[in-house]
């Protein structure tokens, strides 16, 4: 069955976390620390910065509060942007699914958040599969019954980590940034963009390496994480080169942007040039489920007919994911 995608958005947050700000924390790190360490220079946040420098987020209840967005009005920001480059009148929306690491509410459901917030009174529930949450999305509906499935369906990741994040532990705080990201996609209607190869998976067994517990910090295995993350996006990537790749077409990768020293390890042992390389966590950190939608989103209007996009994501769960997008002719 064919997927199609018709446009993508993203959104990120104004307040900026530098690495200057979290040395002026004096949490015990340093500019050359974090850029040796993770490649990365500032992060987006929807806290309040007086807030983290005052409380280090130290009680996570209190975070909700001192943010200048919620999660909802992130994705409806992204969500604005995918509707008018897809091209359709809001109201062919039939459905709105979300997903990520840190929703705001557990009930009701995020995309339920987000819906009313774009005034559309659809079937709206969450998938959520951590950082591979959109891959889930998009997963979910390449399942169902295109005859049941409205003709245009919306895809939101909005991601809120920061309010998860302990300002007072360096090996987490340099990592996580907000971000949202949304996509329309439909079974039914031919886009722009068509969906390839996607496929996910899990080793439950893992699921203690990287929690975010209801009412504390998110923590995670650095290390054992981090040789996951390398290993998987390189499956996947192969597996993907093997099964799409193209005479005359590049092939384009976008990865989970856990960290930019991840990214540059994939690239070394998959021979990726650095101009078909794509990133955005340097300025913006991880940003969770919409890392990767968020980088290609950024791209949208330089990519062309002659592009392929091959993305892979990892999370916890553990998880990975991956999916090719084939890029062909504006409408």
């Amino acid at each position: 069955m064919s997927l199609h995608l018709h446009g993508l958005g993203h959104f990120h947050p104004e307040n900026q976390i530098t690495n200057q700000f979290l040395v002026d924390l004096d949490i015990g790190t340093t500019d050359d620390w974090i850029l040796e360490r993770v490649g990365i220079r500032s992060r987006r946040t929807v806290l309040d910065l007086d807030y983290i420098r005052q409380t280090r987020n130290r009680d996570t209840r209190a975070a909700l509060e001192a943010s200048v967005y919620t999660n909802a009005e992130m994705g409806r920001r992204a969500a604005e942007m995918a509707i008018a480059r897809a091209g359709v009148d809001r109201r062919a929306i039939g459905m709105v699914l979300t997903g990520g690491s840190a929703p705001d509410t557990v009930c009701p459901a995020e995309a339920c958040n987000v819906a009313d917030l774009l005034g559309l009174e659809v079937p709206a529930f969450d998938v959520n599969s951590a950082c591979t949450s959109f891959f889930a999305l998009f997963y979910v509906v390449s399942l169902a019954d295109p005859a049941k499935l409205p003709e245009f369906v919306l895809l939101v990741s909005p991601e809120g980590f920061t309010r998860t994040v302990s300002y007072d532990d360096r090996s987490t705080a340099v990592l996580w940034g907000d971000a949202a990201a949304a996509a329309v996609v439909s079974t039914r209607s031919r886009g722009r963009v068509e969906v390839l190869g996607n496929s996910i998976d899990s080793r439950p067994s893992g699921k203690d390496k990287v929690v975010v517990p209801r009412t504390g910090h998110f923590r995670q295995e650095g290390r054992a994480v981090q040789m996951f993350a390398i290993r998987r996006s390189i499956e996947g990537f192969e597996t993907l080169r093997a099964g799409y790749a193209q005479e005359g077409r590049p092939f384009h990768f976008v990865g989970h942007q856990a960290n930019l020293r991840m990214l540059e390890a994939v690239c070394r042992h998959c021979r990726v040039p650095p101009e078909l390389h794509h990133s955005n966590v340097e300025s913006f950190g991880n940003t969770g489920a919409a890392s990767g939608a968020s980088v290609v989103s950024m791209l949208w209007d330089d990519l062309t007919d002659r592009d392929d996009v091959a993305m892979v994501g990892v999370g916890s769960g553990l998880t990975w994911a991956r999916e090719l997008l084939r890029f062909g002719a504006r409408a």
